[in-house]
């Protein structure tokens, strides 16, 4: 089986540079005023494609000695979704910025976090694929 388009243009290390693991630290900082107080890191991982779809999702990854309960993640995608630090409008222009494959992002959403296990949690991130114009026009 060959390695699909978006997998070969979002491998982990550029995911990275989109979504750079200080983020968490940043958001936390924001959201409690000390960076010790967040319960997880957060990870941004290619997951699957489609035609019209590209997947992604944020890892929450659970820090040494911290808790990851549901009760923390369980309303994020909120949170997420307006909160400037992890600027999903940002992230998907970034991964809009680097297709080149005749396609571009449309609209985005994200889906409610769910436990993979007692250290990890994920929160989809969907991104409609559309045309792109041949006059780069969005």
């Amino acid at each position: 089986m060959s390695v699909s388009t978006y997998a070969k243009l979002f491998p982990q290390h550029v995911l990275d540079e989109i979504f750079s693991p200080q983020r968490a630290d940043r958001f936390f900082e924001a959201l409690f005023g000390d960076v010790n107080e967040g319960a997880y890191d957060i990870r941004l991982a290619y997951r699957r494609e489609s035609e019209d779809r590209i997947e992604f999702e944020f890892q929450l990854i659970q820090r040494p000695g911290r808790c990851l309960a549901c009760n923390l993640t369980h309303g994020l995608p909120n949170v997420f979704m307006r909160h400037p630090v992890i600027d999903i409008n940002g992230v998907v222009a970034q991964i809009g910025s680097r297709m080149t494959n005749g396609m571009r992002c449309g609209k985005w959403q994200l889906g409610r976090t769910r436990e993979v296990s007692t250290q990890v949690h994920v929160m989809p991130l969907q991104i409609s694929l559309v045309p792109a114009t041949p006059s780069g026009d969005n």
